[in-house]
């Protein structure tokens, strides 16, 4: 008796990196399935799939009645692209490992560029931040700057990636010291690093948890630089260009190295790199081949930085122009809008000019070091670290 087709339930687990790079595969699945009541259970978030076709077929894990009213009718399907025959022996990248799992096929196969889809306020909100830092840094170019990947930990007071697909923290700093007499250096991080002060250079580092205005600020930002993580799949989607720095891992797997707008440094390839079994077996002796890998030399590091001003030219001070938006503060709270006429004939007077406005950020609260007495207004992040010299 042949078996009943059912519709799928694919469930996604992993970082944002991966959610990206299965969005080809799903636009594949839908065109060519017929399966029009396919899931996705989105175990890592569904930001990524928000603004998408996708995003009408992705849940979250803890949605309401899930199980009962989305699953219990269908197949389960747990794509695992690291576990792809084609994937583990260096002939297909991550988002043709989905590919692969996801529409059945024997062997890997061209894919199209996955896609993000920022909303207006998602664009402005990115541009007005890579403005209010370039202008506040007196920097005309910006650079954002992710030093880690998922694997990176924090011990004591050293940050460190086990299996190598991270910045050593000092090369990091070496790059950075050297990027940030040029560019706005931007610092995409969850664990602040120990930037040493500069008042003339400072560093932005805004403590931000919501990857979708990453997005956005990439999208404004004039370049990356990046490890094995999740920006140089933002910079892909976005059509933006990249550096990428790869140790343990293989660019054919995680990279894209045959885009004219990335340099990918396969830095790992000389210095004895081998294939690391992520997500099938933990291989101990391998991470510890491949301890060093991200341990650059000085050469190393200046090759680093060359890439970046390859793409980045010259530098300079900031020639554009700012415009902050203002904190309204006459937004209406009443819901009956029963409004005493005389409290309103109060908030139409108008605010003298020369009286000092009230904004919900500081600057001081976006940059690293040294800021006192610059000027006041909305921005965009909350709360950051303050970077102390090493």
């Amino acid at each position: 008796m042949s078996k009943k087709k059912r519709s799928k339930a694919f469930f996604i687990s992993g970082g944002a990196g991966r959610t990206i790079c299965s969005i080809p595969a799903f636009e594949r699945y839908a065109k060519d399935s017929g399966d029009k009541d396919f899931i996705i259970v989105c175990e890592g978030g569904m930001d990524f799939y928000k603004g998408h076709f996708l995003h009408k077929h992705a849940y979250d894990s803890w949605h309401k009645n899930l199980f009962e009213e989305h699953i219990l009718d269908k197949d389960i399907v747990t794509p695992e692209p690291y576990r792809i025959h084609e994937y583990f022996t260096q002939k297909c990248s991550l988002a043709q490992a989905f590919d692969i799992e996801i529409n059945g096929l024997e062997t890997a196969r061209e894919v199209s560029a996955p896609s993000i889809n920022l909303n207006k306020v998602e664009t402005i909100s990115g541009y007005q931040a890579i403005q209010e830092i370039k202008s506040q840094l007196n920097k005309d170019k910006a650079i954002i700057v992710q030093p880690f990947g998922r694997s990176v930990q924090q011990m004591g007071q050293y940050l460190i990636d086990s299996t190598s697909r991270s910045f050593e923290v000092g090369n990091i700093i070496a790059i950075i010291e050297e990027l940030r007499k040029k560019y706005a250096v931007i610092i995409m991080a969850d664990l602040a690093l120990p930037i040493p002060e500069n008042k003339e250079h400072p560093v932005a580092m805004p403590r931000e948890p919501n990857l979708r205005l990453w997005a956005g600020m990439m999208n404004s930002a004039d370049h990356f630089l990046g490890c094995d993580s999740l920006g140089q799949h933002i910079c892909k989607a976005l059509d933006k260009t990249a550096t990428v720095v790869i140790g343990s891992t293989v660019p054919i797997n995680i990279s894209y190295p045959e885009n004219d707008k990335f340099d990918v440094l396969d830095l790992g390839n000389d210095k004895g790199r081998i294939y690391s079994p992520i997500r099938v077996t933990y291989d101990e002796m391998r991470d510890r081949i491949n301890d060093q890998v991200m341990m650059l030399t000085d050469e190393e590091n200046q090759k680093v930085v060359e890439s970046c001003e390859s793409f980045l030219g010259d530098g300079g001070s900031f020639k554009g122009q700012f415009v902050p938006t203002p904190h309204n503060a006459e937004t209406c709270t009443n819901p009956e809008h029963n409004h005493n006429p005389v409290d309103v004939e109060k908030k139409m007077v108008q605010i003298p000019s020369e009286q000092k406005a009230k904004y919900d950020f500081d600057m001081k609260n976006l940059l690293a070091d040294g800021n006192e007495g610059k000027s006041q207004f909305v921005s965009p992040f909350g709360k950051l670290e303050t970077a102390k010299e090493k």
